[in-house]
């Protein structure tokens, strides 16, 4: 029974339905796997790091890689986790933050036609390099003292190459959250830039956005609207939160990242209202700022407010086209937190024509809020598919567009949906909460008179190459 929906619902998304129906029901899960491991060994990145973080984690310790992915050619994808293992309570001073270098996955998805019972496509995703990301100026690194832990500066550093890092007390207390300088670095989201040499990274930290080359060190910063940031950081959520009353709220910063097709534009999202919207209360603390820039010039070209309808928070963000983009909205319930799986979903948005926010409050942003429609319920289809909300993982995070493929002569979409694990892959036993990549397959006709654009990649990553 489970083959033959499987194969009616493809059967539909290819050859388009008669009857009058939300698109997002169109929308097929069409492949997902699980990656487990490298080369090196079970649950280990291919980072070469020894030893183990202040909790006792191993240092290259592989989880936690579905917080942001980007495309780059073929079956290659970049994956990047977040701030480190801090699932595990060993240090509040710190908000359990380790040492952990940031870094970004290079996968291999291996993409086929499934010839067998199941989904039409399998994947098979392949570890193929861990890069650290670095800076070649000095970085601010807290000292520990009083917080019962040691300095936070990473002993891989060098006098040319300062490493990031996952612990929320390396910032310099005389500055502001967006200082640049400051070594704690939370990334979130991923996208690589159009020549292919340089990928862009986002924050909940300051919130940054910073570009990197593909060797992984930063090359630039660019510069958010002032309300986005916090006057007076802190090494806790509550410190910061206490302290402050305008900027992101500590721990849900630029969740989001897009570029446009032309590689031109870069929009953010933050994940929830900042500290001033939700003390406003009603529908502005549902709002969530939105920062178009120039890639090139870095400013600020307009900011967009986003309404939460349905979610407790904000995901990933990617460009289908120069002015409409796919939002993933979502709760933090399923595996990984102990609950049933509610709230997944994927809200298509449209700039054009919508009201720049900048200097508005969040009672009067939240009224000109973007407009928004459903693309993908990715619980429906997730169970639709056989899996249980138990099963579905917390945190669906990552998304990007991946390679077209081909069914009986017409072009399917696809979009790459990836789960956020909290480096907890053994959360409900042994290999329980795997990092797991999702493909759902989409036509033209699903994004109901939409048109997908994509990214034109060049240089080196176009053809093909990895760190």
């Amino acid at each position: 029974m489970k083959h033959a929906f499987l194969q009616t619902a493809f059967i539909a998304l290819v050859c388009g339905g008669a009857l009058s129906q939300p698109a997002q029901a169109q929308v097929a899960l069409i492949a997902k796997g699980t990656l487990t491991g490298s080369a090196a060994g079970p649950n280990e990145d291919l980072s070469g790091l020894k030893g183990t973080l202040e909790n006792g984690a191993p240092a290259n310790l592989l989880g936690g890689l579905g917080s942001g992915i980007a495309y780059v050619s073929g079956d290659t994808f970049l994956a990047v986790p977040d701030r480190g293992p801090n699932a595990v309570s060993f240090n509040s001073l710190v908000d359990d933050t380790v040492s952990w270098i940031p870094r970004v996955h290079t996968v291999r998805m291996n993409l086929e036609a499934n010839h067998g019972a199941g989904l039409p496509y399998e994947i098979t995703p392949k570890l193929v390099d861990t890069t650290l990301l670095s800076s070649p100026l000095p970085l601010v690194y807290g000292t520990g003292d009083g917080l019962n832990i040691g300095s936070g500066k990473p002993k891989q550093n060098s006098f040319f190459r300062s490493y990031f890092s996952g612990r929320s007390d390396n910032f310099d207390a005389h500055a502001d959250s967006g200082d640049p300088r400051d070594a704690r670095f939370d990334p979130e989201s991923i996208r690589l830039s159009n020549d292919g040499l340089t990928f862009f990274i986002s924050d909940e930290y300051g919130p940054y956005i910073y570009q990197f080359l593909r060797t992984g060190e930063r090359i630039r910063s660019y510069k958010l609207p002032d309300e986005f940031y916090v006057a007076h950081p802190a090494p806790t959520t509550d410190q910061e939160i206490s302290m402050n009353s305008i900027g992101r709220i500590a721990n849900k910063g630029m969740e989001g990242l897009a570029i446009t097709p032309d590689g031109r534009k870069l929009v953010g999202i933050l994940q929830t209202a900042t500290i001033q919207d939700t003390a406003e209360g009603g529908d502005a603390a549902n709002l969530l700022r939105m920062a178009v820039i120039d890639v090139l010039t870095g400013k600020t070209l307009h900011e967009y407010g986003y309404l939460l309808t349905t979610g407790s928070g904000v995901s990933d963000i990617v460009a289908l086209n120069d002015h409409e983009l796919l939002v993933d909205e979502r709760d933090g319930k399923g595996l990984g937190d102990g609950s049933k799986a509610k709230i997944k979903q994927v809200f298509k948005i449209d700039l054009n024509n919508a009201t720049d926010i900048q200097g508005m409050d969040g009672t009067q942003a939240a009224k000109v809020a973007v407009s928004k429609t459903l693309f993908l319920d990715v619980v429906d289809v997730l169970k639709a598919n056989g899996m249980t909300v138990d099963q579905i993982p917390a945190k669906i995070e990552g998304l990007a567009f991946g390679p077209d493929v081909k069914e009986k002569g017409k072009t399917i979409h696809t979009l790459w949906v990836a789960n956020d694990n909290d480096f907890l892959q053994d959360y409900a036993g042994p290999g329980t909460n795997p990092n797991q990549f999702f493909v759902f397959g989409f036509t033209d006709a699903d994004l109901e008179g939409s048109q997908y654009v994509p990214q034109g990649h060049g240089g080196w990553f176009g053809n093909g190459g990895h760190f």
